[in-house]
């Protein structure tokens, strides 16, 4: 496989010249609303029957913005960056072509595990949105959070749902060869709040040398189905995993999404929202 070319790459510290973030957590197939946390289900529990979609309205491009969390919708020290910044979040840790040898199947898990680590660079883990999308970035410390909400209309949200879902299992550890590099890269299932119609989580850890030093970068990774819309979160970073940032994120940006769909405005006090 011919190595991707070199991308624009985000510095998280002036030490390790690298970057954080992209998307993140659980999997279930039932469809509760009531917020309350699923217990660990098998990542191939969740991949079931499709649902009908939730009735909603066609999500506009001021939706999906109205419809993004802000810093009072998730917990800690969270501050929003400019979108141009966000835009242009990609972590070079991310960047390389995966050892087909790790596995047993060899050319099919390979290449659902190098498209992961593909749409965790390109900030497109459910593929490409097919109708409106709007991002939001965040920054605490050196852990970075980069949210967003789209469409898929023309396109099936859910069957990325089933990919996600089985991931633990397909991926979970091989390695990645970049200019020379290995990195090893172990992905696990994540719990997520049981909000939406369908839902899937990971956590994703890559080991390996960035600006000549050893780091491990660890991002924990949601997606959580509405109707043909959806909301993605990735956050992490150098420092470790932020899955309690993560579920604030999907139990609060869930009942966002579902209020604009609804016609309504987001609530302008999160706390509110249970």
């Amino acid at each position: 496989m011919t190595r991707r070319p070199h991308r624009l790459v985000r510095v998280l510290s002036s030490a390790l010249a690298a970057g954080t973030l992209l998307a993140t957590a659980a999997c279930s197939d039932d469809g509760g609303e009531d917020g309350a946390r699923v217990p660990g289900v098998a990542a191939s529990q969740v991949a079931g029957k499709r649902q009908t979609p939730s009735p909603t309205a066609t999500l506009t491009t001021d939706g999906a913005r109205s419809a993004l969390i802000t810093e009072a919708d998730i917990e800690d020290d969270w501050t929003q960056v400019k979108d141009t910044e966000a835009d242009n979040w990609h972590d070079s840790l991310l960047i390389g072509t995966v050892d087909v040898s790790d596995f047993l199947s060899a050319k099919a898990q390979a290449a659902d595990c190098q498209r992961l680590l593909d749409s965790l660079f390109d900030d497109d883990l459910l593929g490409r949105p097919s109708g409106a999308s709007e991002l939001r970035g965040f920054e605490q410390g050196d852990s970075r959070l980069l949210y967003q909400v789209a469409s898929y209309e023309r396109t099936d949200p859910q069957a990325s749902l089933n990919w996600m879902a089985n991931l633990p299992e397909k991926c979970d550890q091989f390695t990645v060869t970049d200019d020379g590099q290995q990195r090893t890269v172990q992905v696990v299932e994540s719990t997520l709040p049981g909000v939406g119609d369908a839902r899937a989580g990971l956590r994703v850890t890559v080991r390996g040398q960035t600006g000549g030093a050893e780091a491990t970068l660890t991002l924990d990774v949601a997606a959580v189905r509405v109707g043909d819309d959806a909301i993605t979160v990735t956050a992490g970073g150098l420092d470790g995993g932020e899955n309690d940032s993560v579920e604030q994120a999907v139990r609060l940006g869930t009942q966002r999404l579902k209020d604009v769909l609804a016609g309504k405005t987001p609530s302008p006090n999160p706390g509110a929202v249970e």
